[in-house]
């Protein structure tokens, strides 16, 4: 268990601080309850996020009522001293309808990234700071692992559960005072710590990647936020023939294949992009999804003095490919689909994340033409 609990403290852990950001879920109970085997003294911090309609008791939301009570329990068990502090406001304003406004850019947007190290993640920060802790520590599963030039962020273990692609926009700051001790396990055996523990949450169930969509209805949240932005156009071909209509661009991603509703083609099409000041989808073969190179912006490094190759991963779900970084352009070596405006692309060297920008455009592959 010693190795389970490696929070990389300077010493034993007496006498020593740890603020544990706590969801009401399985992971940072876990966490929590290895912080105390460590002999330090422990906070659990929850931010409220939200707590509208249906999503306060629906399973699979995340910082509700109903978690922040399992949050609460699971401190009560361990004695220690848990705070809750209102995030709604600044949780709206910075991801939900941030969610919203990226949908009808016509982008793909990733509020996972906002939320794990966006306002909230940086008011914990803060927060911690504020009680004194020597550093706070979380669920996610990532490994830090100390270097020649100090911290760095690496993948998880187990790559089923890898959230090394949310956590693109750490900073070098912020790595240095995190640490995520549940990085070299799998999901399975954090369950079973907790099952060891007593702990209530022990079979809980994950929270949903998307914890403010109570049903899965993107467009729908869109329509309630931005109801006199929503408005209907034209699925066109990629030389702009008119194939069908749409009822409103918020219901489309980019390679997309599903919910065209357009037949008559001899192969299937895939929404190759979006354009809002048209509000035209533009359909085409898969060959039309291949790209050579993204563009991004907001670029976060903290991969040190790497140069050359590396993979890029452009999608939570993708693999990693060959690539290499030229200014501010990612260049795969063989082309890649789906690159999506609005998504991130994640920069590793092996195992390690050296940093990562939001995909602002992409070039076409020749096999597009």
């Amino acid at each position: 268990m010693e190795q389970e609990a490696d929070f990389q403290l300077t010493g034993d852990g007496a006498g020593q601080r740890i603020v544990v950001a706590m969801s009401g879920g399985v992971d940072s109970s876990v966490v929590a309850a290895l912080a105390v085997r460590t002999g330090a003294e422990v906070i659990g911090v929850t931010l409220q996020l939200y707590d509208h309609g249906e999503a306060v008791g629906r399973a699979g939301a995340c910082c509700a009522g109903r978690d922040i009570r399992d949050a609460r329990a699971v401190c009560d068990r361990l004695g220690i001293a848990h705070y809750v502090f209102d995030h709604e406001s600044a949780f709206r304003a910075a991801v939900v309808d941030t969610f919203a406004d990226e949908y009808l850019a016509g982008r793909t947007p990733i509020p996972c990234v906002q939320c794990n190290t966006g306002p909230k993640f940086t008011d914990l920060l803060g927060l911690a700071r504020e009680l004194g802790a020597d550093c706070l520590a979380t669920g996610h599963y990532v490994r830090r692992v100390v270097g020649p030039s100090g911290a760095e962020l690496h993948r998880g273990t187990d790559p089923a559960r890898d959230q090394s692609y949310f956590l693109f926009t750490t900073t070098q700051q912020q790595l240095d005072y995190c640490r995520y001790p549940l990085g070299g396990l799998p999901k399975s055996r954090v369950r079973e710590i907790a099952a060891e523990l007593g702990l209530g949450v022990a079979a809980k169930p994950d929270s949903q990647d998307i914890c403010f969509v109570p049903d899965g209805d993107y467009a729908g949240l869109v329509r309630k936020l931005r109801p006199e932005a929503i408005h209907g156009g034209d699925i066109v071909d990629l030389a702009g023939a008119k194939l069908g209509e749409h009822r409103g661009l918020i219901h489309f991603t980019v390679g997309q294949r599903r919910g065209l509703e357009i037949g008559g083609s001899v192969e299937p099409l895939y929404v190759v992009r979006l354009e809002p000041a048209t509000a035209r989808v533009v359909v085409g073969p898969r060959r039309a999804l291949a790209v050579d190179a993204a563009r991004l912006e907001r670029i976060n490094w903290i991969g040190g003095d790497h140069r050359g190759p590396l993979t890029a991963k452009v999608r939570s779900m993708a693999r990693p490919v060959p690539a290499r970084l030229d200014g501010d352009m990612v260049v795969f070596d063989s082309p890649e689909y789906g690159v999506a405006p609005g998504q991130a692309a994640v920069l590793y060297a092996g195992d390690r994340v050296l940093g990562g920008g939001w995909i602002a455009g992409t070039e076409a592959a020749a096999i597009a033409a």
